[in-house]
Parts: C-alpha cells; structure tokens; sequence
C-alpha cells in the first residue's frame, strides 16, 4: 500500500476578503475531488485572504498510478489562472514506514 501526498502553498489573485477567498478556492478543490477521486481540503492559511494551503492524499498498490495522478491534480492546479503556486511539497509512504 501507497500514500501520496501534495501540499499547495497559492498566492491568490485579486482577493480582498475571506469570502472571495473561498469563491476561488472551493472550486479548485472541488474539481481535484471529481476528476481524480482524492481526498482534498484547504489545510492552511485559512485566516489569510490572499494565501491558501490545499492538501491532496491518495492511497493506491501501485506508484505508477499514485505518481501519475499525483501529476495531473499538480498540472490542473498550475493551469489555474487566478491562483499562483508558489510551491508544491509531494511525499510518497508505504505501509512500512
């Protein structure tokens, strides 16, 4: 058994209070849920209008397929035009650790 992990560190546009943060984040995290069917929520940065922390985790057998998906939700996230991603942390663990 695998576990693979994200974490988003995004720079948010032109946000200027906590409910337009959350109009531009929900969507995104909503998405990674549909299109991949990973687990996904805002996992930092909540009081911070601009900033936003999103954590992704997926459990797989088999780290092709873990790295693969992993890939995608990273490229769906950097295509997005109204955030910048200023960083991405990934972190892959097996059953033995």
């Amino acid at each position: 058994m695998y576990v693979g992990t994200l974490s988003f560190d995004l720079l948010l546009g032109d946000v200027r209070s906590l409910k337009e943060k959350r109009s531009v984040v929900k969507p995104i995290v909503a998405e990674l849920q549909r299109k991949f069917a990973v687990s996904v929520a805002e996992v930092g940065g909540q009081n911070l209008h601009r900033r936003a922390e999103i954590g992704v985790a997926m459990v797989s057998g088999d780290t092709g397929h873990l790295n693969d998906v992993l890939d995608r939700c990273e490229r769906l996230v950097a295509a997005r035009p109204e955030v910048e991603l200023l960083s991405v942390r990934r972190r892959l663990h097996t059953d033995e650790d």
